[in-house]
């Protein structure tokens, strides 16, 4: 069956040999650009680059992807690989503790492979002198020996191309950022976008979705397309034990209601922090470390996952003595939104950290 035929609200569900069992988040991603949706400007600077990369057949710059996570930056690395017909090596900043680990992985390498490394911010500092000569000159400087005997030997490494992701720039070494040929930050896609990768989901997992579903999941999903595709799954899961299989608005409106997903998308943290702030804390100023342990979340989730997309939406707003609710939140949650915004009250002199 054609995976078009899938998309059709009245088509038959497809018979079990025909999907693919293996089918999951990373069966989604898409593996060249032209299929990547969203992020149109990224793009056109990675044909770019990428191109010219093959007319000279060289390996292509090496590249820094930030933003917060599910935006695509893994699926970017791949698609690098794919588009440049090479193999691609894939480890994080935090499983590099030594700088015999990077040694090992760089020497493996074969010409123009792609190293991925996700949280490239997390890399130690002794790991990562080792990679400035490695990327800047595709050399590797190894130590043998100890005390007075020991001895430097330089080992040549084939040309490369190190992708990079990070969900915090700022915690990267200057010059470590500076040998990078092309930094990008991701941002957060816009609902048309989601709406297009949902509907390519749900092809590929044989959902039959209606478009009015897949806008419903679309404008849910956050910006973020690993969380449409979460909500994907779920919403076919409701469909299938509580309705007759198809995803419409309705029905992906009543699922994700059950999963706690409401009409912008907030989910139970999203609510608790804006309860928090809110009802605890008179709408702020409130610090991060305080509204953290409120809502029983490290201040780094707080910080990096969930205040964003609220910051983005009018919810909060980030001021030098905390985070302070905007009237959207106190509407949001059904309460009057206080006559004096807490921003401008001069009587709140201290951080309720």
């Amino acid at each position: 069956m054609a995976r078009d035929e899938l998309l059709r609200a009245d088509a038959p569900l497809p018979d079990d040999d025909e999907l693919d069992p293996l089918v999951d988040e990373g069966g989604l991603r898409p593996s060249r650009l032209d299929d990547f949706v969203g992020q149109t400007e990224l793009k056109q600077h990675l044909e770019i680059l990428l191109g010219a990369a093959r007319n000279r057949r060289q390996a292509a710059d090496h590249l820094l992807f930030a933003g917060p996570p599910g935006l695509g930056k893994t699926t970017l690395a791949h698609i690098v690989a794919a588009e440049m017909g090479v193999e691609m090596h894939t480890t994080s900043g935090p499983a590099l503790e030594r700088a015999g680990d990077l040694a090992a992985i760089l020497t493996k390498l074969g010409d123009g492979d792609v190293l991925f490394i996700d949280e490239i911010h997390r890399l130690p500092r002794t790991v990562e002198e080792v990679m400035y000569p490695a990327m800047e000159d595709f050399e590797l400087d190894i130590v043998l020996g100890k005390g007075p005997a020991a001895r430097s030997i330089r080992l040549e490494l084939p040309r490369f191309t190190l992708v990079g992701a990070t969900t915090r720039t700022a915690l990267i070494a200057k010059p470590l950022r500076d040998r990078f040929g092309l930094v990008s930050r991701l941002d957060f896609y816009e609902v048309d976008d989601l709406d297009s990768i949902v509907t390519r989901a749900a092809g590929i997992l044989g959902v039959r979705l209606d478009p009015t579903g897949s806008h419903e999941i679309a404008r849910r999903a956050r910006g973020t397309p690993r969380i449409a595709n979460r909500l994907l799954r779920r919403v076919r899961d409701y469909a299938e034990v509580r309705a007759d299989g198809v995803i419409t608005a309705e029905v992906a409106h009543d699922g994700l209601a059950l999963f706690g997903v409401d009409d912008r998308g907030f989910d139970k943290i999203d609510r608790a922090i804006l309860s928090a702030i809110c009802e605890r804390f008179d709408g702020g100023p409130v610090g991060l470390s305080t509204l953290a342990i409120s809502v029983s979340e490290p201040p780094e989730t707080v910080e990096d996952v969930y205040e964003p997309f609220l910051i983005q939406q009018g919810m909060l707003m980030r001021t030098p003595r905390g985070r302070v609710a905007m009237p959207d939140a106190w509407r949001h949650l059904g309460l009057a939104p206080p006559a004096v915004p807490p921003a401008v009250d001069q009587t709140a002199l201290f951080d309720r950290d």
